[in-house]
C-alpha cells in the first residue's frame, strides 16, 4: 500500500464523486485516479524515473500538482515543491541540491530555463501548457501514455515529500516527509475538523506549503471529500467562492485574513456553508481571529514544515472558549514543553515545543548536522517557546529561534544578513521583525558601512531582491555606526529588536 491507494480505493467506492474543481471544471476521483496513473507511467518511461528520484514542481495551484504528488507516492519518487515566490538564485540551489531528475514547471516561470540548461543540464523540463525546450508538454505526454503500469510499487515507508524551508544559517533547509507522515497528518485533520466525504475544501493557499498542501487538501482527498482550488489567493475570488462554491472548510493565515474582513464585500458574504475556517502558520493577532469568530467557528493549528504541518490544534465540536490557545496535541502525535535539557515542564512553566510521532520529519536533506540539532531522542525540537495549562492546552509565547513570519511567508534573518554581508560596502549588518499591521511582521535591516563607502538603502535592497525572493528583501535600511553585541561579540537581535520597538525608524542612526 501507498498513499495514492487512497485515491484508488475512493474512485472504486464513488468513481462519479467530484475529487478535484478548478476553474469551471470538475476531475472525478475516478478520473483522478486515471490521470494519476498515465503521470505514474510518463514518469518512469519519458524521464526514467526511479524509486528515491525528485521531481521539481514550480507552478502556481492546479489539480496535476495534486496528480504529481500522488504519481510519485505511486511509483516511490519524491516530489519537491517549490515556492514560486523565491528569487531565481533560491530556485537555482534548490534544484542543484535535491539532485532533481525533472522539473515541472508553467510558462509563467520560464525565466529559470535558459540558465538550468547552462548550470544544470542534466535536469529534464517539461512544461504545464508549453513546450519547453526539446520536449513537448506535459498534456501531451499524458495523451501519448499507453495504459497505466507501473513498478515497482512504493509503500508507506518511502519518502513521498521535500520541503525546502528558510535556514538558520542562511540556506534552505529540504524536509524530507515519508508517505506515512501525510498519511498520519490526515487522520489528525480529519479528527480536527470532523472531516467527511461529505465535505467541500476550498484551496487559496499555496500548494508548495504544507499549510495549503496538508492541512485541508490531502486528508480532504484522503477521505473523499471534494476540493476546489484557486491557482492563487485573490480576495474577490475567495468571498464569491465562499457564496457560490458553498465550500464547508477552508485555512486561512494572517494576511488572507486582514484581505478578507477588510474588504466591503466581507459583511454581505454569505459564509453560511462554513462549518469551520482553520487559522495557523503564525500566532493570529486576537482582532483578526475576532472578525471571524463573529461570523463562523475557528480552529487553531500549531505545526511546522517538519510536523507535515499539523501537531497542536483545536477541534471542531471540542473546547474553543480559552482564547488565544492553540489546543491539544493531535491525537497522532506528541507535544510536550521542554526546558533546554530535554526535560518535560510541568504546567505553567515556558519551554520548548517539542513534536514526536510518524507525522515528523526524516531528516533534511543531506544535512545531517541541521537533522542532528532539532532531533533528540525522536523529538523534534521546534524552537518555538509555549507553556501548558493543566489541562494540556497550549499557548505558543514566542520564537526561540530568530525568525520572520511576514504574511504567512517564513523569514530566516541568517538568509538576508549573508547576501547583505555579500556586498563589498557592507562591514556589518542585523535583521529583525518590526509588526505590521497588513503582514504581520516585516523585515528591516540595521547595517554598518565598510569605511569610505557610499551605499544607499534602496540600492542594497535592490541588490538583496537580486538574490532572494522580494518579500524577503528589507523594508527599511537603518545605517549605524555600532550593534549591540554580547561580551563575545555576538549581534543581539532580540536587544536590537527591543530598541527598534522603542525608538522607531531612528534607533540606534547616526
Amino acid at each position: 500500500m501507498n498513499l495514492s491507494t487512497l485515491i484508488e480505493r475512493n474512485a472504486a467506492f464513488a468513481p462519479n464523486k467530484p475529487a478535484i474543481q478548478f476553474q469551471g471544471d470538475t476531475l472525478s476521483y475516478a478520473d483522478f485516479n486515471q490521470r494519476i496513473g498515465r503521470a505514474a507511467r510518463t514518469l518512469q518511461t519519458a524521464f526514467g524515473v526511479k524509486r528515491g528520484d525528485r521531481v521539481a514542481v514550480l507552478s502556481l495551484n492546479r489539480p496535476d500538482y495534486l496528480v504529481l504528488l500522488y504519481a510519485c507516492a505511486r511509483i516511490g519518487a519524491i516530489l519537491v515543491p517549490m515556492n514560486w515566490r523565491l528569487a531565481l538564485a533560491e530556485q537555482l540551489f534548490i534544484l542543484s541540491n535535491v539532485g532533481a531528475k525533472v522539473l515541472v514547471l508553467e510558462q509563467a516561470f520560464g525565466a529559470v530555463l535558459p540558465i538550468l540548461s547552462e548550470t544544470l543540464p542534466g535536469i529534464a523540463t517539461v512544461g504545464f501548457g508549453f513546450a519547453s525546450p526539446g520536449a513537448c508538454t506535459w498534456e501531451g505526454l499524458l495523451d501519448q501514455t499507453q495504459g497505466d503500469s507501473y513498478e515497482p510499487r512504493a509503500n508507506l515507508a518511502d519518502p513521498l515529500l521535500i520541503v525546502y524551508t528558510s535556514g538558520t544559517t542562511g540556506r534552505p533547509k529540504g524536509a524530507v516527509l515519508r508517505q506515512e507522515a501525510l498519511l498520519w497528518n490526515g487522520v489528525m485533520s480529519q479528527h480536527m475538523h470532523a472531516l467527511t466525504s461529505d465535505d467541500h475544501v476550498l484551496t487559496v493557499l499555496p500548494l508548495f506549503h504544507v499549510g495549503g498542501l496538508n492541512i485541508q487538501t490531502t486528508p480532504a482527498l484522503h477521505i473523499g471529500a471534494t476540493v476546489t482550488i484557486h491557482s492563487r489567493f485573490a480576495t474577490e475570488a475567495t468571498l464569491s467562492a465562499l457564496e457560490q462554491d458553498r465550500p464547508t472548510l477552508t485555512v486561512l493565515v494572517p494576511a488572507t485574513i486582514q484581505a478578507l474582513t477588510d474588504h466591503l464585500m466581507w459583511s454581505r458574504t454569505d459564509v453560511s456553508s462554513l462549518k469551520a475556517v482553520s487559522v495557523g502558520s503564525s500566532t493570529v493577532p486576537q482582532h483578526l481571529v475576532d472578525r471571524l469568530v463573529a461570523r463562523v467557528p475557528v480552529l487553531h493549528i500549531y505545526g511546522s514544515t517538519e510536523t507535515s504541518p499539523i501537531a497542536i490544534y483545536t477541534r471542531l465540536g471540542g473546547d474553543l472558549s480559552r482564547q488565544g490557545s492553540t489546543g491539544l496535541p493531535g491525537i497522532c502525535c506528541e507535544a510536550v514543553v521542554m526546558d533546554d535539557a530535554g526535560n518535560e515542564l510541568p504546567a505553567g512553566s515556558p519551554g520548548e515545543i517539542a513534536v514526536r510521532g510518524p507525522n515528523v520529519l526524516q531528516e533534511y536533506w543531506g544535512n545531517h548536522p541541521a537533522t542532528r540539532e532539532v532531533m533528540h531522542d525522536g523529538w523534534y525540537r521546534t524552537g518555538d517557546i509555549a507553556r501548558r495549562d493543566t489541562d494540556g492546552y497550549f499557548w505558543v509565547d514566542d520564537r526561540k529561534k530568530n525568525l520572520i513570519i511576514s504574511g504567512g511567508e517564513n523569514i530566516y534573518p541568517a538568509e538576508v544578513e549573508r547576501v547583505l554581508l555579500e556586498h563589498p560596502d557592507v562591514a556589518e549588518c542585523a535583521v529583525i521583525g518590526r509588526p505590521d499591521p497588513q503582514w504581520d511582521e516585516v523585515p528591516v535591516a540595521y547595517v554598518i558601512k565598510r569605511s569610505g563607502a557610499r551605499i544607499d538603502g534602496e540600492a542594497l535592497v535592490t541588490h538583496v531582491q537580486s538574490h532572494l525572493a522580494r518579500f524577503k528583501a528589507p523594508r527599511e535600511i537603518i545605517f549605524i555606526e555600532e550593534l549591540p553585541k554580547t561580551a563575545l561579540g555576538k549581534i543581539q537581535h532580540t536587544v536590537l529588536k527591543q530598541l527598534d520597538a522603542r525608538s522607531g525608524e531612528n534607533a540606534l542612526s547616526d
